[in-house]
């Protein structure tokens, strides 16, 4: 089992932390520019743990030179089922510089949003250190 996906199964905040790169890129799946950094991509993370309810990762893809993986989950926003995957890149140094999520069906996709909306003044307190 990947570590990053240990932590996020564990909601081991500390551990996601310690595996991402300062300079981290998150694309998420209801907005269309990647943010930049650990502090906005942590605020994410934590916002995307307090709305999902029953997560839980269902498979692990990874390719050959352990550089890129695929994590299979399902959970719940908003009364509905969502099914994901979240795309990690891993540099040379094991550090992940790149996250990115997509979800399914699209029912569930707005529920995401409409959920992580509610949450972003909250995020954006959080990347910045409030």
């Amino acid at each position: 089992m990947h570590p990053f996906r240990k932590a996020a199964e564990e909601h081991d905040m500390a551990a996601m932390e310690a595996l991402l790169a300062d300079d981290v890129v998150f694309t998420s799946p209801v907005v269309f520019k990647p943010y930049s950094g650990k502090p906005i991509t942590m605020a994410i993370l934590r916002g995307v743990l307090r709305v999902f309810e029953d997560f839980r990762y269902v498979r692990e893809i990874s390719d050959p030179d352990g550089r890129d993986h695929a994590f299979l989950f399902e959970a719940t926003v908003g009364g509905r089922q969502v099914h994901g995957c979240d795309f990690v890149h891993v540099r040379e140094d094991g550090l992940v510089d790149e996250l990115t999520v997509m979800v399914r069906p699209l029912s569930g996709a707005k529920a995401l949003a409409e959920a992580m909306g509610a949450q972003f003044e909250r995020i954006e307190r959080e990347a910045l250190g409030g």
